[in-house]
């Protein structure tokens, strides 16, 4: 009864357009350096391959941290974290516009990366503990739509600061938004005790040697390299590709680099409703996950294909539409498959371990294009190993994640209780399997 009046006074839905409007504010800030790469480059004298490791610094750092702040938003909760990593990443993100060079820079990207880390496990683990369970496909797709959002409106209002106050002004504005962004979290958001519609679970958070131990986990964080690469080719380096490859003025950009991802938010919300209808027509939560994922994953790569073979700009841009809108069916359902392919005290831990792996695909993805680009002087071999990394991620999830991740209790038990011995072992015998 609790539950049902806590859905229908409206507690889901504000915790769950909170994580939107953080996680808008975090694509913000994290496509403010593709936007102004050119002029960053043209200031400071940076080669392409310069700019690819400058792009891929944060990654690296966002990646590193998944697995420790996953398992600190298991422990904690979801409000301290993201609050205080608002605030440290929107400080690193001002300072960015400070930086008078390339090492300068890399040291405020990598701050930026360890302040972002907790965004998308907060996520997972707010949709868990908030949002019913036929919803959650859904939900998923609608916090992960923010990963669109955020690039949608990033080029237009980046490139007017910039035009107005240079690139410098671009960051400090943006910095500032995120501080106003994290005194709202902290100011409105609530942690749950426990999620809707389930019981609350009394034990202790099983061990990390054992959640390492799972063959579908370095399935999810394999498969999803190929996700992260693609996705974050087109985060890096698309305003660069339109301006060089494709002859778009500067200003024109700002407005053509943000129309994919409206296609994005589409498929982002595309494919945590397929998940719901899916397993609302029988298919196991597993496999109602993992179809949308291999088909938006095999989608993104024909498009990124076509995108090479489009005579004229316009067609080059209706290609990667179709990318990002396949990538984010692909990139939600990644997300949702995080939600059910564990027991609830391992949501976050789960879901941090499979976005190390589309952080490290991410985090290769600008450094490789950089290189390809010195040596080849064209972004098609780029398009193609993207289209490459797509195919192959699809594979990865199709062929390697069969089952759930195994639900198995650790309770805190006495030594001198035996009772407490049996009552431990009679849960752990009976633990329902994690997708039921």
């Amino acid at each position: 009864m609790r539950a049902a009046a806590t859905w229908r006074n409206g507690g889901a839905g504000r915790a769950l357009g909170l994580v939107m409007l953080a996680g808008a504010v975090n694509y913000l800030d994290r496509i403010t350096l593709s936007v102004a790469a050119p002029l960053i480059a043209a200031e400071l004298h940076l080669t392409p391959g310069r700019m690819g490791l400058l792009l891929s610094a944060f990654l690296w750092a966002y990646a590193l941290a998944q697995a420790p702040v996953g398992a600190l938003v298991d422990r904690l909760g979801a409000r301290p974290l993201l609050g205080g990593a608002l605030a440290l990443w929107s400080a690193a993100q001002a300072a960015t516009g400070l930086a008078g060079n390339l090492p300068q820079l890399v040291v405020a990207r990598l701050v930026l990366g360890v302040g972002e880390a907790p965004q998308w496990p907060v996520g997972a683990k707010v949709v868990r503990t908030w949002i019913a369970p036929h919803r959650r496909g859904l939900a998923t797709g609608l916090f992960n739509s923010a990963s669109t959002l955020g690039p949608a409106i990033a080029p237009p209002i980046v490139t007017a600061l910039m035009l107005a106050f240079g690139w410098r002004g671009a960051f400090l504005a943006t910095g500032a938004i995120g501080l106003a962004a994290a005194v709202i979290w902290i100011g409105l958001y609530r942690d749950r005790p426990a999620p809707i519609d389930e019981p609350e679970e009394t034990s202790a958070p099983p061990p990390w040697s054992r959640l390492l131990g799972q063959p579908t986990l370095w399935a999810m964080a394999l498969g999803n390299f190929g996700s992260g690469y693609m996705t974050w080719f087109y985060a890096a380096w698309l305003p660069s590709y339109l301006e060089s490859a494709r002859h778009f003025s500067v200003l024109a950009t700002g407005w053509a680099a943000s129309v994919p991802y409206l296609f994005g938010f589409a498929g982002s919300l595309a494919g945590g409703w397929a998940c719901d209808r899916l397993a609302a027509a029988g298919l196991s939560p597993l496999v109602s996950r993992k179809a949308p994922i291999v088909a938006g994953l095999v989608g993104g790569a024909i498009c990124t294909g076509l995108a090479i073979l489009a005579p004229s700009g316009a067609l080059a841009l209706a290609a990667i539409c179709g990318a990002l809108m396949c990538a984010n069916v692909a990139t939600a359902s990644i997300w949702a498959l995080a939600v059910i392919a564990a027991p609830r005290r391992w949501t976050a831990s789960v879901g941090a371990v499979q976005n190390f792996g589309g952080l490290i695909g991410g985090a290769v993805a600008p450094i490789v294009t950089g290189l390809t680009l010195e040596a080849t002087h064209s972004f098609a071999p780029a398009l193609a190993i993207t289209a490459a990394a797509g195919v192959g991620g699809a594979l990865v999830y199709l062929l390697g994640v069969r089952k759930p991740i195994v639900a198995q209790s650790y309770r805190r038990i006495s030594t001198s209780s035996t009772q407490a011995l049996t009552t431990a072992s009679t849960n752990t015998a009976t633990a329902p399997p994690a997708s039921q």
